[in-house]
């Protein structure tokens, strides 16, 4: 008798555990992604997208880089490798691999991530980023945008080390198909961007950035950084992974479901 009840709470354990494991399976967490905002910009971009990447069972880190948001490190002390720092610092504290997003400048500093830790990540995502070759700036990229409307609305500071935006410009050039909500964030959250991570140069190896796989999300009205721009830069890295969103520079804003489909579709 004993026998029999030890077998039959044996097999109703065994059949619980599977149920549970089966009706569970979407809340296990499947990706961690790391997302990394551009200039003038900050961790808030990331909101609704985040939201719907942890609803997937899905773990999320978003980093502030220095200088942005409530971080008041001087513009002096800023370059693209204390950015760089910032962002392996998050990924370190991971267990296994991260989906590693940046977007326009984040661009930059998650190439130089890339180099630095390739093991680490299992896709490199751009989100209407800057993509350099090894020995570019952003400065260089920018500056071989015609198509960018960017340039003219850029006011550097008397001591050459932040960069405004003309008031006025703001929301045209970031997220012109946002909501009014949208666009009060932007206004509410800008600061002045460290000017000296600009101009900082990347190098690249086939070895380490090379050898990780690459996802370009391309923003289609973007007008900060061109659509030829992106396909000059796609084609310069050879990426074969692209998708397309109709939107503005901040696509994130406008369209955040869409942007997490995609996020979740590159992590599958």
């Amino acid at each position: 008798m004993e026998k029999t009840i030890l077998a039959l709470l044996s097999a109703a354990f065994t059949l619980s555990a599977f149920a549970t494991y089966t009706g569970d399976e979407d809340a296990v967490a499947k990706n961690t992604y790391v997302l990394v905002h551009g200039a003038w910009q900050a961790p808030y971009v990331w909101d609704a997208v985040r939201t719907d990447l942890v609803n997937k069972g899905n773990e999320v880190i978003i980093v502030q880089l220095p200088g942005h948001g409530n971080d008041n490190t001087p513009p002096l002390n800023l370059t693209l490798e204390v950015y760089s720092e910032k962002v392996i610092d998050a990924v370190s504290k991971v267990k296994g691999k991260v989906i590693l997003v940046g977007h326009s400048m984040g661009g930059m500093v998650v190439t130089n991530v890339a180099e630095k830790i390739p093991a680490r990540i299992s896709k490199l995502v751009y989100i209407g980023a800057f993509l350099p070759a090894s020995g570019q700036a952003l400065t260089d990229l920018a500056y071989s945008d015609p198509d960018s409307q960017l340039g003219p609305a850029l006011v550097p500071s008397a001591d050459k080390l932040t960069l405004d935006v003309l008031h006025e410009k703001l929301t045209d050039l970031f997220v012109s198909d946002g909501s009014p909500a949208d666009k009060k964030r932007v206004l509410e959250n800008y600061r002045a961007e460290p000017a000296i991570p600009f101009s900082n140069k990347v190098s690249l190896t086939e070895d380490h950035f090379g050898s990780v796989s690459k996802v370009y999300i391309k923003t289609l009205n973007d007008i900060v950084i061109s659509p030829g721009l992106q396909d000059r830069m796609i084609a310069a890295a050879g990426i074969k992974t692209v998708y397309q969103l109709p939107t503005s520079h901040s696509p994130f804003l406008a369209k955040p479901h869409e942007v997490s489909d995609l996020l979740l579709k590159i992590g599958r």
